[in-house]
C-alpha cells in the first residue's frame, strides 16, 4: 500500500509500474476541499464549451491559471517522482469528458504516438488520470495492455470516427489482455505515456469525467520548433536538457 505519511509509492508500487506501465493509487490524491475546487473548475469549463467533449478542454490551464495550484502541487508531484526522478517538467493537462448515453469510443492507443518528434526521449513521462467522476467499467472507464510500454510505436490504421474521437487506433489489439481502471472520485491512475490504452464508449445514464496531468523527466528536451505555442513549467528540481520552460 502507498505510505499515507507523504502520498509517495511504495517501493514495491514502483517496481509494478515499471514492470506494466501502470498503477492504481486508490486514495484521495486531493483534501476533498481542493477535489471540489478542481471539479467547479472543470464544470466552468464545461460550460463555456457548451457542456460537450470539445478539443478546447484541452491543456485548460493556459487559459486558466487555477489549474496550476493542482498541477504544480505537492500532492502530485510527490506521486510523480518515484516514477520519473526529481526534475519534473509539466508537459499538459486535459479534461475528458464521456457525456452519458453518447460518450465515444476511445480506440487503442500510445500517447506518446501523438507527441512523436516533439520530445528527444519518451521512457520517462507519466500521466496522472484524476477521476472527477465515478470512473468504472459501465461508463467507459479508461483501459490498458498491461506491459506494452516497452514495445516502441505501434502501427496504427485509419478507422471511422462516426463513434470514436480518434481517426486511427493501434492494429490486432487482444482486449483479452485489458486491465479496467476502475476508480472512486478523487483517486487517480498513473500510466507510461507508451502504454497502450482506451475506453470503451459511454453507454450508460452516468457522466464519466477525469483531469489528466501529465509530467516528464526533464532529461528530455522539448524540442522548440515542434512546441508552437505550446507551454511547458519546471515543476520541480531543475531544467537537464536545455527545454523552454515558462518560470525559469
Amino acid at each position: 500500500m502507498s505510505n499515507i505519511a507523504n502520498g509517495r509509492l511504495t517501493q514495491s508500487e514502483v517496481d509494478f509500474y515499471n514492470k506494466n506501465g501502470y498503477t492504481l493509487y486508490k486514495k484521495q490524491l486531493f483534501s476533498a476541499e481542493k477535489q471540489a475546487e478542481l471539479s467547479a473548475i472543470f464544470e466552468e469549463q464545461w460550460e463555456l464549451v457548451g457542456r460537450r467533449l470539445n478539443s478546447e478542454l484541452d491543456t485548460p490551464h493556459f487559459r486558466d491559471e487555477r489549474l496550476l495550484k493542482f498541477l504544480l502541487s505537492d500532492e502530485v508531484l510527490d506521486l510523480v517522482e518515484p516514477i520519473i526522478g526529481p526534475n519534473i517538467g509539466l508537459w499538459s493537462s486535459h479534461f475528458i469528458c464521456k457525456e452519458p448515453l453518447i460518450g465515444k469510443k476511445t480506440p487503442w492507443h500510445e500517447d506518446s504516438a501523438y507527441w512523436n518528434g516533439r520530445l528527444s526521449r519518451y521512457d520517462k513521462i507519466a500521466t496522472v488520470w484524476l477521476a472527477i467522476d465515478r470512473s468504472w467499467k459501465e461508463n467507459g472507464c479508461m483501459r490498458v495492455i498491461p506491459g506494452t510500454h516497452n514495445n516502441g510505436f505501434s502501427d496504427y490504421e485509419n478507422i471511422d470516427t462516426d463513434d470514436t474521437i480518434f481517426t486511427t487506433q493501434i492494429k490486432n489489439i487482444d482486449e483479452s489482455d485489458a486491465v479496467y481502471f476502475e476508480l472512486e472520485p478523487g483517486e487517480c491512475s498513473i500510466h507510461d505515456s507508451r502504454i497502450i490504452h482506451g475506453a470503451t464508449p459511454n453507454k450508460s445514464p452516468y457522466r464519466r469525467c477525469g483531469y489528466t496531468m501529465r509530467y516528464f523527466s526533464t532529461e528530455a528536451r522539448v524540442i522548440p520548433e515542434k512546441n508552437a505555442n505550446h507551454k511547458i513549467w519546471l515543476a520541480r528540481g531543475k531544467d537537464i536538457a536545455g527545454s523552454n520552460f515558462v518560470n525559469v
